[in-house]
């Protein structure tokens, strides 16, 4: 079987159809382009064909490129990418013209795509290159071009065919930011035709209709004008140089794709269309050639899928989650109720008053009342929701649960007391899950008569935001409870990744010493905005202060206090509580207090540092070279990430990269802490661990794991990589 086939029919319109066979996507290989390229020439040369109609035999059209073609192309070199991308756009650029003759633009013969559902990537490029796109009435389908988002851009002429459509300031949105639409969006925005209920029969009467006119698209016609203006035209100069503005304001530059797409757009935008598909292929090649792209590609793409479906599940029958008791119905409590009634999942939502429990429901209302508001729901979806979350103080609705989440205060002695209230309710067989940041399972699996069935599901603040939920196996845990975590973390929508249990799990454990660090140097007096901005011209989200004030300065003053009791003279970070302390005792507990390291107005904006930070730690004559700092931020991260994997806390390391950038946003350019120093190289991390040992203790001490492979030239793709286990 061929990824496409073709059937002409009486009326001379030949359908085309892709559908690939084994996958439930279409994906675009490169024995498929041939096939398309051979069927279209063949459609082209006949003379009873009068138009052709691209189709799916699938539910959507296609969901990109097949990523091992980008791989075989990377093998090639440069070269081969450049010429594996210029195969495309010869391709594309056939269908586009369609055997008319250029002159006259007369003689060709029409091309439409009918989209019978989602049409992303080469699954959009296709389609811009055909005369007339037609989708289906389907809400659910996903129209766009999101190779942004994984440190690509679209390379197959989506680029330059886009920006041509729609204009630089049109076009930015979906190319910058891979917006997705759905079809009546799509259609309102340029990006296709028309929406039909039936876009196969709709495309099959416009081809027959068609006309030479019909064919030509606008870039190819005689004084063809780019909307909004070329770079030349006084227009299109201010959009091009807010663009560039915009582009490295919100990059901060280490994102490479977002700049070479740019140049992409601006030269391609000097010169006829034709040079402006190489300029666009250069420009690919280009990111393609780039570690970032692959780190990017590998952590969030193929990772990322792999953990989804359950790469490190452990062999147990099906445990999909009919039936989950929450315990807590506080801030935590109500958006786990709130995900899990969106995924179809009943809920009893439990608190130790009914008003508490009903307060925790309404959140869920008031969250579906703000998706109507922005048209992403409707009254129907919010009363099915909200019918299948039963607030109560109740524990004996707990019966018939399957899964039960505990998310009450961060006490042992609260949570022993509801672990066993809830275990006197629920049936013998149901998995008993708590929600935690900080407290060791094991510890607390110690209340429960089962602990097999006892594992840690910690989610991230907000819940219905955050895609990440860090799976903990305690001491007892066994495989049925891992298997049930992560079926429940599928059917919610959410990533996981699974660790052993240990101080801090994976996630708290790496964040909070960049955290620390960030407000170490501010004890040290290291500038304030050199400390926040070297963060985030690595590429980091937020600054380590501003995340500190985000995440509540008196949140880590009990963390401060409960490890500096857990471990005794082993505590070495005094110098940062003189610092936390010190705002703490002064009020100034963060965004929610509206004054941290920050200062807020009433609504609680953010209005800059706090101009007292230079009185109560005044800055030094002899700031720190930038890239110290950065080294500094990113290694406090990093290392501690290596320690986690060698310690066995961490036992893959592609959930280490996922769950870095999920979880607290570790510079997603970089693919995560392994792949970032994969980049440096084992030996170049050494030598930068050992200077900053040297310069501020051992905090920054190398771990044995990376000095071994610094020695062995090893990298962490190399040795622990394809799902190979860090033992």
């Amino acid at each position: 079987m061929t990824d496409f086939t073709m059937k002409k029919d009486a009326d001379g319109v030949a359908i085309i159809t892709w559908d690939v066979p084994g996958k439930s996507m279409n994906v675009l290989s490169l024995d498929g382009a041939a096939t398309l390229n051979t069927l279209i020439d063949e459609a082209l040369a006949d003379a009873t064909v009068k138009g052709i109609v691209i189709t799916s035999g699938k539910k959507d059209f296609a969901g990109g490129m097949d990523l091992n073609v980008i791989a075989g192309m990377k093998q090639g070199g440069a070269q081969g990418v450049f010429d594996g991308v210029m195969t495309l756009h010869s391709l594309l650029r056939k269908i586009e013209l369609a055997g008319m003759d250029f002159k006259t633009k007369k003689g060709g013969k029409p091309i439409a795509t009918a989209l019978p559902g989602t049409a992303l990537g080469i699954g959009l490029e296709l389609p811009l290159s055909t005369h007339r796109i037609f989708a289906a009435d389907n809400p659910k389908a996903k129209i766009g071009l999101p190779e942004i988002m994984v440190g690509i851009f679209p390379g197959a002429g989506g680029t330059t065919r886009l920006v041509r459509k729609l204009g630089a300031m049109g076009a930015a949105p979906l190319l910058l930011e891979g917006k997705l639409s759905d079809p009546a969006k799509a259609k309102a925005a340029g990006l296709i035709d028309e929406v039909v209920a039936d876009p196969v029969a709709a495309a099959r009467d416009w081809v027959l209709k068609a006309t030479d006119a019909d064919l030509v698209k606008p870039w190819d016609a005689k004084g063809y004008k780019m909307p909004g203006g070329e770079p030349y035209h006084p227009a299109g100069f201010m959009t091009f140089v807010g663009a560039s503005a915009m582009v490295h304001g919100k990059t901060m530059g280490v994102y490479p794709a977002a700049k070479a797409l740019l140049s992409a757009v601006y030269e391609g935008a000097l010169v006829p269309f034709d040079t402006a598909l190489k300029i666009e292929a250069r420009w690919f090649t280009n990111v393609l050639m780039n570690p970032s792209s692959t780190a990017m590609i590998r952590s969030l793409f193929i990772n990322k899928e792999a953990l989804e479906k359950g790469a490190n599940r452990p062999e147990a029958p099906d445990q999909s989650v009919k039936k989950v008791g929450i315990l807590g119905a506080g801030m935590m409590g109500a958006g786990i109720a709130y995900v899990s009634a969106m995924a179809g999942i009943e809920v009893v939502l439990i608190d130790a008053a009914q008003d508490a429990a009903e307060r925790g429901k309404a959140y869920s209302t008031g969250l579906l009342d703000k998706a109507i508001s922005r048209r992403k729901s409707s009254e129907e979806k919010k009363a099915e929701v909200l019918a299948r979350i039963t607030p109560t103080t109740d524990y004996a609705a707990l019966s018939g649960c399957d899964l039960i989440v505990e998310a009450v205060f961060e006490d042992p002695s609260v949570k022993a007391e509801v672990t066993k209230k809830a275990e006197a309710a629920i049936p013998a067989d149901a998995i008993f899950a708590t929600n935690t940041s900080t407290l060791p399972i094991s510890d607390l699996a110690k209340a429960s008569a089962r602990p097999e069935q006892f594992i840690g599901i910690h989610f991230f603040s907000p819940v219905d935001k955050m895609l990440l939920v860090e799976i903990i196996k305690g001491r007892e845990t066994g495989p049925r409870a891992v298997a049930k975590a992560l079926d429940f973390v599928r059917q919610i929508r959410k990533t996981p990744i699974v660790v052993n249990d240990a101080r801090f799990f994976y996630a708290n454990r790496c964040i909070i010493p960049y955290l620390n660090e960030g407000i170490r140097m501010v004890g040290e007096g290291v500038n304030p905005t050199l400390i926040e901005n070297a963060a985030k011209l690595m590429g980091m989200p937020l600054g380590p202060l501003q995340l500190v004030d985000e995440t509540s300065i008196d949140l880590g003053v009990k963390i401060a206090k409960a490890t500096r009791a857990a471990m005794g003279d082993a505590y070495a970070d005094a110098p940062v509580d003189e610092v936390i302390f010190k705002l703490a005792d002064q009020g100034r507990m963060g965004r929610k207090a509206k004054a941290g390291f920050y200062d807020y107005d009433e609504a609680g904006k953010r209005q800059g540092l706090w101009s007292g930070l230079e009185q109560q730690w005044p800055e030094s004559d002899a700031q720190p070279e930038l890239t110290e700092v950065q080294h500094r931020l990113m290694f406090a991260q990093s290392l501690e990430a290596v320690r986690a994997l060698d310690e066995g806390v961490l036992e893959d390391i592609r959930e280490g990269d996922v769950g870095a950038i999920l979880g607290w946003g570790f510079a997603p350019w970089s693919g995560g802490p392994f792949s970032w120093l994969d980049m440096l190289g084992a030996a170049r991390a050494v030598e930068i661990a050992d200077d900053l040992t040297a310069k501020f203790g051992p905090r920054f001490a190398t771990p044995q794991l990376l000095r071994d492979m610094a020695a062995k030239g090893d990298s962490f793709y190399g040795r622990f990589g394809a799902g190979k286990k860090a033992a």
